[in-house]
């Protein structure tokens, strides 16, 4: 691949294919940059799916420390640092860049138009000007979506399924997480859900993991029943924190992604991200051996699991009805 840029041995790893054998003869190896929004220490379920990635990539033969090397950065909630993330991986030039969500994946277009990006998790690669279609992305992008302004009329759904007489819902969203017009259209399709349900919705922001604590607050003042965690980077990395402010405020809440009613939320709808990590490596392994981004099409989820946590069920004194309780992939007791 006229793009591939590969380096020498680097420092505290390891070089060898397989078994040491090019290591012997001062072989290279691809670098994969992996850029991820969220923290690199502390509670961050999103660092579930850089594990998830080497874990498809070694289906494929690769081995972190022996014949691929991972450079891993992260943005720490801060768009800023992302930014400065992005254009570390470009200095360095990687072969490959794996950016988790549309948070990460459009910082690191704007730093290159030449190294191949693959994204996990985009929400509306189109709407987001990231690609020109899902069928033929045309550029440096490719990866997957979540389909998220899809899905944000499900949970609402959901959610009054599970809450008796539901009528006031907030809704916990970053308003920076995606492009205006993908940010609009999710507000628009959760908007028109709540008319249909007869729920009167509370939009509440966080820009930042500073705001979570005041948004609950405002949740609170204002008399919301419920929670909708909006999908985004950022409140994914915040989720354990999220359930705790929930929980203490007895909000039933459901999320974008099971790690949500995993860490002690009620409920979760959506694609299961480290299987979206894993489909990410399959283009990976192809655009190592030579394919281009622009002729590998954006992979949508097939399908979306719902969990529901039972434990908080009963600390919320809910019943979650049995209908609901057969739709569930897993429910946690």
């Amino acid at each position: 691949m006229e793009r591939r840029r590969f380096i020498g041995t680097l420092a505290g790893a390891a070089v060898s294919w397989p078994l040491g054998t090019l290591a012997q003869q001062g072989a290279k190896i691809p670098r994969i940059g992996v850029l991820m929004p969220g923290h690199a220490e502390g509670p961050d379920a999103s660092r579930a799916m850089i594990t998830a990635i080497i874990e498809g990539l070694s289906d494929f033969g690769y081995t972190e420390g022996q014949n691929i090397a991972f450079e891993r950065r992260f943005g720490e909630s801060n768009p800023d640092r992302l930014r400065e993330a992005a254009a570390e991986l470009v200095e360095r030039q990687v072969d490959v860049i794996v950016a988790q969500s549309t948070t990460a994946a459009r910082p690191a277009k704007q730093a290159t138009s030449l190294i191949p990006i693959v994204a996990i998790g985009m929400a509306d690669p189109v709407e987001d000007e990231l690609i020109a279609s899902l069928a033929r992305p045309g550029g440096n992008v490719t990866g997957t979506t979540f389909l998220g302004p899809e899905l944000v009329a499900k949970r609402l759904q959901l959610l009054s399924e599970a809450v008796p007489q539901l009528s006031r819902v907030a809704v916990l969203w970053h308003p920076c997480a995606y492009s205006d017009r993908t940010t609009a259209g999710m507000l628009k399709v959760i908007e028109s859900a709540a008319q249909k349900f007869g729920i009167q919705l509370q939009l509440v922001p966080a820009a930042g993991p500073d705001d979570i604590a005041g948004a609950f607050s405002n949740m609170i003042k204002e008399g919301a029943a419920a929670l909708t965690v909006f999908p985004s980077p950022m409140l994914f990395a915040e989720y354990p924190r999220i359930a705790a402010l929930a929980s203490d405020n007895r909000l039933p809440a459901i999320y974008a992604a099971r790690e949500g009613a995993v860490v002690g939320g009620l409920m979760s709808y959506g694609a299961n991200l480290p299987d979206l990590s894993r489909q990410t490596a399959t283009y990976v392994n192809k655009i190592l051996k030579g394919a281009k981004p622009a002729d590998l099409p954006v992979q949508q989820p097939t399908k979306f699991e719902l969990v529901i946590n039972l434990k908080v069920a009963k600390t919320l004194s809910l019943t979650v009805p049995a209908s609901l309780l057969a739709q569930a992939d897993e429910v946690i007791e």
